[in-house]
């Protein structure tokens, strides 16, 4: 059989087992080496997979992943989200669905300081949910807005899938991260419009909170305290070149980690806690990243993505069809695997298509990372609707499954209005990195 067959036997076949639900890096490595082994030969294989294991944990650039979450870890069980949440809550909640717009502002604000979508999703899924109910919204609307909030962690600095990005498509991680701030914003306005929408529709979805003063908005700002002086302490440093991103990720967790411990709020039990599950999420997507490139080098060796490279762009199309193509393959794709496996399987493949069309690297990294957002709350995989589905039976709050995917269509439809506006104005995008690099 000739390369090009091989690959698409060995693409097809993770396809299948994925089906299995086996995990998305044992099935990535298992085919990789399979596939690597019987192109080349099976010693070739044996020697690949030890050195890619090893490169990959030992990286210095992917030490960045574990800091990320481990900031986020902390600043959940120090109390820093709930504070964020209820400073949006003091300021919106007297509006028709305030309390799910408060959500997805929180869930903003926490991703500045965590990066990790499931991560966000879940945080704010305990805090947000039973104050929803309380004031008696809709099923849907609770399960919806802290669902899609929770995905504006993959955009908002410093985002995990943005690291991956980076190091692919060897971009700088500081110009990705000053570009993904303003489409961050641009998202949790167009969600904020989307709930007024549905509630000035379906009013008794959303109903009025308390109304508060002034003065206690005013008071209520200091929640936004300890996010704002870690976000500008870490993005500064970024800006000014005092230190790089992966030394910026270590500055973040001492800064949040002296915070923490200044206001009394961080017991030893929540301390070993936020450990134990920043080693478990690194490990999946450490585990993640290797199968990804063990899988990278079979491809490679197939040279199906150069091969699909060719043919993408020798069709005669101008260049906006190639790219709403290569779009539309990532929502699909999104659909049935994990973000981060997704872009690590894909973009060695696509990559070069969109260079070569000329597209800017960091404008596509921002518009993949919003694709691949649809994936996240989308069936049949959707890992933040099964993250929040999980948090809300614990909780025992009668959400259903059926409910939380019904509860995301209103947030499905801004995610892809978002899309269409950053490509009609990539601006938006770049404005940031090129005013600071």
């Amino acid at each position: 059989m000739s390369p090009s067959t091989v690959g698409i036997i060995g693409i097809v076949l993770m396809l299948g087992i994925f089906v299995t639900r086996m995990p998305v890096a044992y099935v990535m490595t298992l085919v990789g080496l399979g596939g690597f082994s019987y192109l080349i030969s099976i010693d070739a294989g044996l020697n690949l997979l030890p050195r890619v294991f090893f490169d990959t944990f030992s990286s210095y650039e992917l030490t960045t992943i574990p800091l990320f979450v481990l900031m986020g870890q902390l600043a959940f069980n120090s109390g820093i989200s709930r504070r964020l949440y209820n400073t949006a809550y003091t300021f919106l909640g007297s509006t028709r669905g305030g309390l799910a717009m408060a959500t997805v502002s929180a869930c903003t604000a926490f991703g500045a300081v965590c990066g990790s979508s499931p991560a966000t999703a879940a945080t704010m899924a305990t805090v947000g949910i039973p104050e929803m109910k309380r004031f008696n919204y809709s099923n849907e609307l609770a399960a919806g807005s802290v669902a899609s909030g929770g995905g504006l962690g993959m955009i908002m600095p410093p985002s995990v899938v943005l690291i991956i990005y980076g190091i692919l498509t060897e971009q700088s991680i500081g110009a990705l991260f000053v570009s993904g701030i303003l489409p961050a914003l641009m998202l949790t306005v167009l969600f904020i419009i989307s709930i007024y929408i549905t509630c000035l529709l379906k009013p008794e979805k959303g109903p009025r909170g308390e109304r508060f003063s002034l003065l206690q908005r005013i008071k209520s700002l200091a929640g936004l305290a300890d996010t704002v002086f870690i976000f500008a302490f870490v993005t500064a440093g970024l800006f000014f070149g005092f230190f790089t991103p992966t030394e910026s990720a270590a500055v973040g967790v001492l800064a949040i980690l002296l915070v923490s411990i200044l206001r009394r709020q961080l017991s030893w039990k929540a301390f070993v806690k936020s450990l134990n599950e920043t080693l478990q999420t690194s490990c999946m997507i450490l585990l993640l990243v290797a199968g990804a490139v063990v899988f990278g080098k079979f491809l490679a060796v197939t040279r199906i993505p150069f091969d699909l490279a060719a043919w993408v762009g020798a069709f005669d199309l101008p260049p906006f069809l190639i790219i709403a193509i290569i779009i539309l393959i990532y929502f699909l794709g999104g659909c049935f695997m994990d973000s981060l496996g997704l872009i690590m399987l894909t973009i060695p493949i696509f990559f070069p298509i969109i260079t070569n069309l000329g597209y800017d690297p960091l404008w596509f990294g921002i518009i993949i990372v919003l694709v691949t957002e649809m994936g996240v709350i989308t069936p049949p995989v959707g890992i933040n609707v099964y993250v929040v589905y999980g948090v809300a039976q614990n909780m025992m709050t009668g959400i259903t499954l059926e409910s939380v995917f019904k509860g995301i269509v209103p947030f499905l439809l801004a995610v892809i209005a978002g899309i269409i506006i950053l490509m009609i104005f990539p601006q938006i995008v770049l404005f940031l990195p090129n005013l600071v690099y």
